[in-house]
């Protein structure tokens, strides 16, 4: 248990008078060797309440007023009398005709200034107002002064043209007064006032200029191999880092003929994946909107190839359902069946290199009579 510390009344009158004087709490408890703030505040109510002769009385034997010992002298008595006349005397208050009508901003002011020493309650009882109008002065005050904030900000960003961040607006602020940075960044935010000087650009990917239309129609029956063709790229977080599976599907039979792993997302993965196709007309590549689909590059090499490009509609997977539905039925029936969720690099390319082997040239298709993928193409050759 923590030793109690007694102070002598010399000290405890010298805190009283540098609170009195507005010396912050944490320079009097430095100056006069006191370990708790909360001691000081309660010296300070004690002396405002006019019960100085507690102020005498030994730890342990401290006494309500009226309770327990009463002043040392009729002249302290009076002494505290006086001090707590003086205190309704120096609050400011504005005068309306015959009466008078405490301000309220004056009056949030001040006892927000003695709040360190007096409860809320108390000192609403000195000044004759109910402690829920406090609270609602209090809310209206900082409303108002919330408005200001917002209307100095403003200036300040239009000042300075924009070139600020909310960071250097904060430090501008806080030359007259106490500022958070998170309020000013708040702020700035909702009313639009960020720093113009290096905006940040966002890339939407997919808008590219080489856009083509949707040709497949969702019409994956097609007549003749390589006379459809599906491509999309799926991840592979399986292993030590991430992969990309890039693959294209013929819709003839269901037949994966190209495919790429890669730990980039680029256009070298997806143009590798096409360059295993042979050079043909009259054949359909479908894919989505994709960045890596519609650039330059990967436009230039499809027409090189004499291939018709088909592209989904934005935010429309259906519309490139069988390759999604391959790439499902990758995992589901390798990663996911076999537990593989955590691996290495070399075991994820190795079982997608044996799935689709397996898949091309084992696995049987109900839609195929029951037969492989390069069986079936093999039987109708």
């Amino acid at each position: 248990m923590a030793t109690r510390v007694s102070y002598p009344l010399e000290i405890k009158m010298k805190a009283i008078e540098m609170r009195l004087a507005r010396v912050p709490v944490k320079e009097v408890m430095e100056q006069l060797g006191i370990r708790n703030k909360t001691q000081l505040k309660t010296w300070m109510r004690w002396y405002r309440k006019g019960e100085v002769h507690r102020l005498e009385q030994p730890v342990g034997k401290q006494y309500s007023y009226g309770k327990g010992p009463e002043h040392s002298s009729e002249l302290e008595k009076v002494k505290a009398e006086n001090r707590f006349l003086k205190q309704q005397l120096d609050l400011p208050k504005k005068v309306q005709g015959t009466g008078k009508e405490v301000e309220p901003e004056v009056a949030v002011a001040w006892i927000e200034s003695i709040r360190d020493e007096v409860t809320v309650s108390e000192a609403c009882r000195w000044i004759g107002i109910a402690r829920a109008t406090y609270y609602r002065w209090k809310a209206a005050t900082k409303t108002e002064r919330t408005d200001a904030t917002v209307e100095k900000i403003r200036g300040l960003c239009i000042h300075h043209k924009f070139r600020y961040g909310y960071r250097k607006i904060t430090a501008l602020l806080r030359a007259e007064q106490r500022m958070n940075h998170k309020r000013v960044q708040r702020i700035m935010q909702r009313e639009g006032l960020q720093c113009r000087v290096r905006m940040k650009k966002r890339k939407v990917t997919g808008q590219s200029a080489h856009l083509a239309e949707n040709l497949l129609k969702r019409q994956f029956h097609a007549e003749a191999p390589l006379q459809k063709l599906v491509t999309d790229i799926t991840y592979l977080p399986f292993g030590g880092k991430m992969l990309y599976f890039s693959s294209i599907l013929d819709l003839y039979n269901g037949e994966i003929v190209a495919y790429s792993i890669a730990d980039k997302q680029d256009t070298s993965l997806v143009l590798d994946t096409l360059n295993q196709l042979p050079k043909r007309t009259n054949m359909l590549l479908h894919s989505d909107q994709g960045s890596v689909y519609t650039s330059q590059a990967y436009q230039a090499a499809v027409k090189g190839k004499g291939i018709t490009m088909s592209m989904s509609r934005k935010g429309t997977p259906a519309d490139n359902a069988p390759i999604e539905s391959f790439h499902s039925t990758l995992k589901s029936e390798t990663f996911y069946l076999e537990d593989l969720i955590c691996t290495t690099t070399a075991i994820v390319v190795q079982t997608v290199r044996d799935y689709i082997n397996y898949y091309n040239s084992i696995r049987i298709q109900t839609k195929l009579n029951n037969q492989s993928p390069v069986d079936y193409r093999r039987l109708v050759a």
